[in-house]
């Protein structure tokens, strides 16, 4: 129980000040334990900032659930299966990214973004690395498309505009003029998303195919 409050406070504090500028006397005193148990159980203040990314991994992808099980395996030839799978996964991580609770992860992972180490191999590898990977092969399979590279750049924009609720929430709030997301604003911006997803891979499918 110590232990998941010293993460959960770790993650919080380095993702605020930076592995650099987060005190490993502070998260300790935090989490009411004793400095010792940090070089105990995680060897010093890296090992600690390491495990609190495996601790996000970890949760993100408890989080995002049936969308990242490798057992749902979608066949070559179902388009439409591909596409409802694209629409799920990314509703689940449309969800994740207006969940407040969820954001002392982001800070941490933006940090990870902005100048990547093993923190973010490690976060890539164990949630995010899977999931864009499936977003890919979906994408394939949607649109029939037999391109990879085509398929990723497709993927980098159908992830932005979720991404963007949680990477620019100061000026969504802005442009709807609200202190916080209503459960309507985030029916309404997972309605555009869907409708963005189905007009990207629809004119996908018809390059593919030859159409104008």
């Amino acid at each position: 129980m110590v232990q998941s409050r010293l993460l959960d406070i770790a993650i919080s504090e380095f993702g605020a000040k930076g592995l650099e500028g987060a005190s490993t006397r502070g998260i300790a005193a935090a989490a009411g334990t004793a400095m010792s148990s940090i070089t105990y159980h995680y060897g010093g203040k890296e090992g600690l900032y390491l495990a609190a990314a495996d601790r996000i991994a970890e949760r993100m992808a408890v989080l995002m659930g049936e969308p990242l099980e490798r057992d749902h395996v979608i066949d070559d030839g179902d388009a439409a299966g591909a596409r409802a799978a694209v629409h799920r996964t990314l509703g689940r991580l449309a969800d994740n990214m207006a969940n407040t609770e969820t954001a002392d992860w982001t800070l941490f992972v933006l940090r990870e973004q902005m100048k990547p180490g093993e923190a973010f191999e490690r976060i890539y590898g164990g949630v995010i690395g899977p999931m864009v990977g499936k977003l890919v092969d979906l994408v394939c399979i949607a649109t029939g498309l037999g391109d990879v590279r085509r398929a990723r750049i497709a993927t980098i924009t159908l992830l932005g505009q979720v991404m963007a609720l949680r990477s620019s929430r100061a000026t969504c709030l802005k442009l709807l003029e609200r202190e916080s997301l209503e459960p309507q604003d985030i029916l309404d911006i997972k309605a555009r998303i869907d409708a963005n997803i189905d007009a990207i891979l629809d004119s996908m499918r018809a390059e593919e195919q030859g159409q104008p």
